[in-house]
């Protein structure tokens, strides 16, 4: 049997969102719709840990990422990232997306979830067709994340696909 270090680290993440929840209050949820285009924050941020689910010699788990991400006040964004893919090859993803606040904790913490959605482009020769319709080396994205923020300071679980996971941290100026 292989061992899943992911399915013990979403056990664990969801057992502390719901204990935290007597001590949190739900945020609602708004969709409003075209989104405000005011800039309410940038969230300039870097990966720490990479883990592919299934793990090959040739993965690269040093992304090396930066990216940049700029809010509106109701919750939509649009961003970019640099980084080394899983064969360290230099990739592009740009994208848009949504973030929907879970629980406001005290002292300025703050649980959500995050799906962005682009274009990546990267995956390159012999690894072109490691990733679905990347015909032109350019193919379509989408990443669910659930994150948490403290003050200036944000920190997101990202899944890229069935692939793996990559924590991030950042700052919000």
């Amino acid at each position: 049997m292989t061992h899943r270090p992911f399915g013990k680290l979403l056990i664990i993440t969801s057992w502390a969102l719901l204990a935290g929840q007597a001590h949190a209050n739900p945020l609602p949820l708004s969709l409003d719709w075209p989104p405000t285009l005011a800039l309410d924050h940038v969230l300039v941020q870097t990966s720490l840990y990479t883990r592919h689910f299934d793990p090959d010699p040739e993965h690269n788990n040093h992304q090396e990422l930066i990216g940049l991400e700029f809010h509106t006040p109701d919750d939509w964004l649009a961003g970019g990232a640099h980084f080394q893919n899983s064969f360290a090859q230099e990739t592009f993803y740009l994208y848009l997306g949504r973030q929907f606040p879970l629980w406001h904790f005290d002292h300025d913490i703050s649980i959500r979830a995050k799906l962005t959605a682009g274009l990546l482009h990267g995956y390159r020769g012999e690894y072109r067709d490691k990733i679905p319709f990347n015909h032109l080396e350019t193919a379509p994205a989408a990443l669910p994340s659930i994150g948490m923020r403290w003050g200036h300071v944000e920190s997101d679980l990202i899944l890229f696909g069935a692939a793996g996971m990559m924590i991030t941290a950042g700052l919000r100026f």
